[in-house]
């Protein structure tokens, strides 16, 4: 790829020239070729001092593309910076130009490592009273302002320097000096305020990637970019990047605005810039980008770079739309040449642009050429609503300041600056430092109103709504015919994706008439950029091709505040004759921005849950016991439980064996700590659990325990769990497992979503308690002794009740009468702190009655004779209580829980639904494998013993689980079977391993079933 160079250089001989460039020179490499630029530098602002503008070719066009921008809304220069990991997709004007800095210039698609990244991630939560989001004019005076209360503060800039746009003014600037001093010398010395500020925290390369319910903001830091640009190594143990959780009470919005493309014949080329981008090299990288400029604009703002710009030296020549601008006289006495009333119709070169075409407006077929090696644009300025619109916040168009702004704030936010459409550097110091006061105060803070816009707009001046320039040929405008539509190819709107004015006018010609629908049948917005650059502009022209083509109906995308025209065609009182009605931008509507707000790395949100840390294994405290004393462990919910503890010459079936025996003859206890928990408070909290359970809490009597079972809303079991009630509005809640999590996230959804007006607050205790479950026959006398002060007779301490006592140890404890097992059982509960220490008091207290440890195995085997299912293994998503022989547990009161009508379904009430009973093989030796199909003996045909029929046989139900039973003396099983409870009794066949076994059907319970054994 030949690279020719454009005219920018460097101001000043070379020197620093820029707030943020120093005399230290440092050198890199791009696609192999050495380049030397100045400390502060990024690549894209080095690479134009060095007279580099072009940076590759489009992605499917191939048409060359240069820098556009300044910031993270670049479209066209990505780079791949090489080094132990190769980072990919990078923006240009991003990546800080630091000594031996390696990079490859990409053409718009990206290149992964393929090796592994080993570099380390890590995430951070904060818990502040203001946030403030950018470090522009606004920004700064919200945070000086909000600091200036004592309030935690905290300051997020996506730059690798605070201050935004103060920084881009020149030193001699009269017209932006802040208190009599240059504005990045306020910005420097409002930063150093805040540095020395001990309740204010400042970020900077720090994006804000996305703003959830709450105030909950995620953001992005570049560590490893502090350490670069200091010429420092990264030190050991300190990532390379840092992913912020953020929670603040209130949150300031200072983003800014984009600058938006022109849509003009050839305007992707390179040496077309935004005049945001221009003066933001000049001001910040002392950088001139051209030296013959031709600006091309539609409002005021780009005055003041054409007249910074002619001041460094440049030959500027400004086209404006408009018929007239208060600026046009101090822009001519700078020497700029202005010519109102007119547009650029057209850039001419081939890698860079060599001269453009203009011409007065409506006369575009009669442009005439203006030699330049620099186009700079700016079609209006958009406000950064991302962070505002994934809040849900409100947007309109207004019509004044041709923009989409935010309606009103969302609550607890407050938005500044160029967001609210404010451009002038007065009223975004007024409205940050108003802003900072009111969110440090808890206070609300809004800035719209018709007479404020009215005065923002006579401060910056009247923009103009310019959607597209028509070519030099007649046939180059709006039109949906063939000629038209290929004529418009060369009008780009999205440069990333190499989307032109000819494919929204397809997709409007098509009937697209809503921008999400545009957006998806061109692709428009669907890369990096996201709309930051070609959204507005793509809307504007779905609004002028609707006008012009005179469609008869207007699809609003985003609620407006302006009533939406039915119909852009009406009639004139004179005539009667149907006129085009404008369709505004507002009727059309703008997308929802959704996070992240710029593309972040995966290895950063991971953090360091990769590895071995991915899925970190949990163990309680009592874990070194079970290893010591020979424990073999499964898996469960990210727990380390233990599975069986075998002694000499035991496998697991021995192991087991002689565990059940202990819990059903004598004593066995078990680490039930990983049991789900969360402490539930609140005065409507019975109510809420009345409401979630299946059956009735609202009057539990504190000191009591209750059995539920928690249904979705289609009836069907998803989790179960024993709570009690420690306080009237107190409740201890236990859950499965592995459901905890999902569990307590239930519990919130609800909580928040359908019923906020109960006063319920849940709390995560899973790990703050050890719980250790006594159980047999001989559990009263091991728990007399480890809690001497406690009753715990028959009479004294009845089943599903619970005690605080304090334990022979000292210890605090709280204990359940419990079963798991239909044995006489209790539950201690302790802070995790002692629970290893009351372990071993239990280990000691039952050493007389060989207390033996038991683990999931047994467990499994004993509450399986008894029937108590397993959620996730006797169900599967499809399983109602009733169909667990658990009708007794839904409630027939007057009372709604969750999933409560969908018991009165016809699919739920079905004679067919497959129940659980036990199976008994025949085989009283034979253990099913779990999942086993179960088919009846008939329709297997003339079976023979041999194989399997070659043909589909109905299946009846299947094993669920399966044991062998000490207590049973033989194998049994629990399945799922349609209807039944109707077939015990009958033999059905289990295929299982290519093989057949004729079963029992037997009734659920099967050892004690009369519950003699629970009270002991």
């Amino acid at each position: 790829m030949t690279e020719k160079a454009c005219a920018a250089h460097r101001i000043g001989d070379g020197a620093a020239a820029g707030s943020l460039t120093s005399d230290t020179p440092v050198t890199f490499t791009v696609d192999g070729e050495t380049y030397t630029g100045l400390a502060g530098d990024t690549l894209a602002s080095a690479l134009l001092a060095n007279g580099r503008i072009r940076v590759g070719d489009s992605i499917y066009r191939r048409r060359p593309r240069g820098i556009l921008s300044a910031g993270v809304e670049e479209p066209n220069a990505f780079v791949l910076v090489e080094g132990e990991h190769n980072e990919s997709m990078l923006p240009a004007t991003t990546v800080e130009a630091v000594e031996g800095l390696s990079a490859r210039l990409l053409e718009g698609i990206g290149t992964l490592d393929a090796r592994k990244d080993t570099e380390e991630y890590d995430k951070h939560t904060v818990h502040v009273e203001v946030a403030v989001v950018g470090s522009g004019p606004a920004g700064l005076a919200a945070a000086k302002a909000a600091a200036a209360s004592g309030k935690r503060v905290v300051l997020l800039e996506q730059d690798h320097a605070f201050g935004g746009t103060l920084l881009d003014v020149l030193a001699d600037d009269e017209t932006s000096r802040i208190d009599e001093v240059p504005a990045a010398d306020w910005a420097a010395q409002t930063v150093a305020e805040l540095e020395a500020a001990k309740n204010v925290r400042l970020l900077k390369r720090t994006t804000v990637l996305g703003s959830y319910d709450n105030n909950y903001l995620v953001a992005v830091e570049d560590r490893e970019g502090g350490y670069r640009a200091a010429g420092q190594e990264r030190p050991d143990g300190v990532s390379r990047q840092r992913l912020w959780h953020i929670i603040a009470k209130e949150v300031v919005l200072a983003t800014g605005a984009f600058d938006r493309p022109l849509v003009f014949a050839n305007n992707d080329l390179p040496g077309v810039m935004f005049a945001s981008a221009v003066q933001r090299y000049l001001g910040r990288y002392g950088v001139l980008a051209g030296k013959n400029m031709v600006f091309f604009t539609t409002h005021d703002g780009p005055y003041c770079t054409a007249i910074a710009a002619a001041r460094a030296g440049a030959e500027v020549t400004l086209i404006d739309s408009r018929a007239d601008s208060a600026q046009t006289a101090a822009a001519e006495a700078a020497g700029v040449r202005v010519r109102h009333n007119s547009v650029v119709v057209d850039a001419e070169g081939e890698d860079c642009v060599r001269a453009v075409w203009v011409a007065t407006r409506g006369a575009e077929d009669q442009a005439e050429q203006l030699d330049a090696d620099l186009l700079v644009v700016s079609g209006g300025l958009s406000p950064n609503v991302n962070l505002h619109s994934q809040r849900q916040g409100r947007m309109h168009w207004d019509e004044q300041l041709a923009g989409f702004v935010p309606t009103a704030a969302v609550e607890h936010q407050h938005t500044v600056g160029a967001l609210n459409g404010s451009y002038s550097l007065a009223r975004a110091l007024a409205e940050g430092t108003a802003a900072g006061t009111a969110a440090a105060a808890g206070q609300s803070s809004d800035f719209y109103d018709p007479e404020t816009v009215s005065a923002r707009v006579a401060e910056t001046g009247q923009a103009d709504q310019l959607w597209f320039v028509p070519g030099r040929q007649a046939h180059q405008s709006l039109g949906h015919e063939a000629t038209q539509l290929e004529a418009l190819a060369d009008y780009f709107v999205d440069y990333q994706r190499d989307n032109t004015v000819r494919d929204v006018l397809r997709a409007t010609g098509a009937g697209m008439l809503s921008v999400e629908h545009v957006k998806r049948y061109t692709s428009i917005s669907t890369g990096v950029e996201q709309g930051k650059i070609g959204g507005v502009a793509t809307i504007g022209l779905i609004a002028q091709a609707i006008t012009g083509g005179e469609v008869n109906s207007v699809a609003t995308g985003q609620p407006s505040q302006q009533p939406a025209n039915t119909a852009a065609t009406a009639a004139t009182a004179e005539t009667g004759q149907a006129q085009p009605r404008p369709v505004s931008p507002g009727q059309i509507g703008t997308t929802t921005f959704r996070a992240p707000f710029t593309p972040v790395a995966f290895a950063a949100l991971a953090g360091r849950a990769v590895g071995e840390l991915y899925d970190a294994a949990r163990e309680t405290n009592i874990h070194p016991w079970h290893v010591e004393h020979g424990a073999l462990f499964e898996d469960v919910g990210q727990w380390k439980r233990p599975w069986y503890y075998p002694q000499d010459g035991e496998d697991m079936e021995a192991a087991v064996a002689r565990e059940c025996r202990a819990a059903r003859e004598s004593v066995a206890f078990m680490d039930a700590t990983t049991l789900g928990k969360i402490d539930i408070k609140g005065t409507d909290a019975a109510e809420f659990l009345n409401r979630v359970y299946t059956n009735g809490f609202l009057k539990l009597p504190v000191g009591k325990a209750r059995y539920g079972i928690m249904c979705t809303p289609d009836g069907m079991v998803f989790d179960d769990g024993v709570t009690t009630r420690l306080a009237e509005d107190h409740f201890f809640m236990t859950t499965t497992t592995s459901g905890a999590a999902d569990v307590l996230e239930w519990l919130e959804e609800w909580s928040q979503t359908e019923w906020p007006e109960l006063d319920v607050v849940f709390t995560s205790a899973t790990e703050q308690y050890t719980t250790i479950a006594v159980v047999g026959p001989k559990s009263r006398d091991v728990i007399a002794k480890v809690a001497p002060d406690l009753d715990v007779s028959k009479e004294g301490f009845g089943f599903m009740e619970y005690r605080n006592t304090t334990l022979a140890s000292g210890i605090d404890a709280r204990i359940v009468r419990i079963t798991f097992s239909g044995e006489l059982a209790y539950e201690i509960n302790v802070p995790t702190y002692y629970g290893l220490k009351v372990w071993e008091d239990v280990a000691e207290a039952g050493a007389e009655f060989n207390i033996t440890p038991y683990g999931t195995e047994t467990m499994h085997v004993l509450r399986a004779e008894k029937a108590y299912p397993i959620v996730g293994q006797d169900t599967d998503g499809t399983v109602t209580p009733q169909d667990l022989g658990m009708d007794w547990i839904v409630s027939k009161i007057k009372k709604d829980f969750i999933g409560k009508r969908s018991y009165s379904r016809l699919a739920n009430t079905a004679a067919d639904r497959k129940k659980l009973v036990s199976v008994l093989p025949v085989d009283t030796a034979l253990k099913l494998p779990e999942g086993t199909q179960l088919v009846r003996a008939e329709d297997l045909g003339d079976y023979t013993g041999e194989n399997l029929p070659d043909r589909p046989i109905p299946m009846q139900g299947f094993v669920t689980s399966s044991y062998h039973s000490q207590a049973l003396g033989r194998s049994f099983g629990l399945a799922l079977i349609k209807n039944g409870p109707d077939l015990i009794g009958q033999k059905l066949m289990a295929s299982f391993e290519g093989q057949l076994a004729e079963v029992e059907v037997g009734p659920t319970v099967l050892f004690d079933p009369e519950g003699e054994r629970r009270d002991g």
